[in-house]
């Protein structure tokens, strides 16, 4: 049963790289021409903004898309890891909400993601609105411009940081 499940996600995957590379013949000489391509079909969200939407109790899926030894040290409390590498993998993967205590986003749920300074952030968001979430916004900044306007308010997880290695993704 688990091999039909593995089978059909393979599948599924194989099948949206081929659309994917049929559909487009644009390539980048660099990150930096990729990322100022996608940004202009990304909404952008301040830590202020963010901040205020928190305190009112607004209702946010909030996404973590740096690596779990960069997500321990600290992260904007109610924020769920999956890092940059996985996050078409687990954000319509029901038993990685389920292990999260959490449920699956819809499709219309407001959806911030965000990385230590904001580009693997407007890249995942770019991957979210093409799975059809209709409002997804990154965090302007990531992470750095959250701990600098509000250093008191992070949460941290050191007991379950086992890597030390650097920052991931140049971003």
């Amino acid at each position: 049963m688990k091999t039909k499940k593995i089978f059909k996600i393979v599948a599924f995957v194989l099948i949206g790289m081929i659309v994917t590379a049929c559909g487009s013949n644009e390539s980048y000489q660099n990150v930096d021409e990729l990322i100022t391509s996608v940004a202009p079909n990304v909404t952008e969200i301040t830590v202020e903004e963010l901040h205020q939407k928190l305190d009112a109790g607004e209702m946010i899926v909030l996404i973590d898309v740096r690596e779990p030894n960069e997500f321990n040290p600290g992260y904007i409390p109610g924020a769920t890891n999956i890092p940059r590498g996985l996050i078409e993998f687990n954000i319509l993967n029901e038993p990685f909400w389920e292990n999260q205590f959490l449920y699956p986003p819809l499709k219309t749920d407001e959806i911030v993601v965000y990385c230590k300074k904001g580009s693997r952030g407007l890249l995942a968001a770019d991957v979210l609105q093409k799975f059809g979430f209709e409002n997804v916004k990154y965090l302007k900044g990531g992470f750095k411009a959250w701990e600098l306007a509000y250093p008191d308010e992070q949460l941290k997880n050191l007991e379950q940081v086992h890597d030390t290695g650097g920052e991931v993704g140049g971003c």
